[in-house]
């Protein structure tokens, strides 16, 4: 079964670039917490340097898989994925 299409709110295109940028609707934000908690989450390489990963996604299974491995990872069931649907607007 295929995903449902989700509706383009906003759509705008650049005639140099011909690049498409769409806003698309989505039901929430799915957050990967740690002890009911925000966190940064940085990855470190000698090669890369430092990395900032994200822990919010528009997808539930990607902030799922997130926290899968996390818990994995730390050997620990501290993460876990909360759903944001409201908030309070910040400008």
């Amino acid at each position: 079964m295929s995903r449902p299409k989700p509706r383009v709110l906003l759509e705008n295109l650049d005639p140099n670039t011909l690049q498409l940028d769409q806003i698309l609707e989505a039901d929430a934000i799915w957050a990967v917490v740690y002890k009911d908690e925000p966190f940064n989450l940085k990855t470190t390489s000698k090669q890369l340097g430092s990395k900032y990963k994200k822990s919010s996604f528009s997808n539930p299974g990607h902030a799922h898989n997130l926290a899968e491995k996390l818990n994995t990872t730390f050997k620990c069931s501290d993460f876990a994925v909360v759903k944001l649907t409201k908030g309070v607007t910040v400008r």
